[in-house]
């Protein structure tokens, strides 16, 4: 496999985006960059999804057409709750929280796009920001292999892992798709590259013809 290439200390305004999270206002900004990239995203699948279904629709098909695009509504209500900034200090179980992301994003944005989602998550626990940010960076990976690694859906499926390895945890998506080509890029990469600083975690991807990979690793003393 290929490295997908350094994901940290990127261009001089990669640099400049990510200088801001040293202090409280750059870091909320960050989070509201995020919120409305997210936003961008998610809608622009749940558009697609909802034109199928209504095309291919019969008269006698509307109803269940209806009921499924409900389903989906609420799914992603279901994940937004989750991305929700939570300044909490009462420490978060991992395993319940995570498992509960997965489902989520599944329902919201794999399923309807026929892609199979499986997880495995070990327990533990996180401040309420570590899962935040976390959450955040694994749901902007699994919707960019969404979008990106499935020019032919059949057999598709995304994986992500949260377990902990050498003092560290790490949280894992991939996937058996096309492979990416070169470095992530865009302001998804960026935002990416901003909140793994702020929890003092580092990025690590592969690419090959069996897919895509990357590793959000934490230290757990971050």
């Amino acid at each position: 496999m290929s490295a997908i290439g350094s994901m940290p200390n990127g261009s001089a305004v990669r640099s400049q985006f990510i200088a801001g999270l040293d202090d409280q206002s750059g870091d909320w900004e960050l989070v509201l960059r995020e919120s409305h990239h997210r936003m961008k995203n998610t809608l622009t699948l749940l558009g697609a999804s909802v034109r199928r279904d209504f095309t291919r629709a019969g008269t006698s098909d509307v109803s269940q057409a209806v009921d499924r695009f409900e389903r989906r509504i609420v799914a992603f209500g279901r994940l937004y709750q989750l991305l929700s900034d939570n300044d909490d200090p009462v420490p978060v179980a991992v395993a319940p929280f995570f498992e509960n992301l997965c489902g989520a994003i599944s329902e919201a944005v794999l399923e309807p796009a026929g892609i199979r989602c499986e997880a495995a998550i070990e327990s533990g626990t996180l401040s309420a920001s570590q899962c935040h940010r976390l959450a955040l960076m694994l749901t902007e990976l699994v919707t960019n292999a969404a979008k990106h690694a499935f020019p032919n859906k059949k057999g598709a499926l995304i994986r992500v892992d949260v377990v902990r390895r050498d003092g560290a945890w790490v949280c894992t998506v991939a996937d058996n798709g096309i492979g990416a080509t070169g470095p992530l890029q865009g302001t998804g990469s960026r935002i990416l590259e901003g909140l793994a600083r702020s929890i003092h975690a580092r990025l690590q991807g592969e690419a090959g013809q069996g897919g895509t990979q990357v590793s959000i690793v934490m230290p757990t003393t971050a």
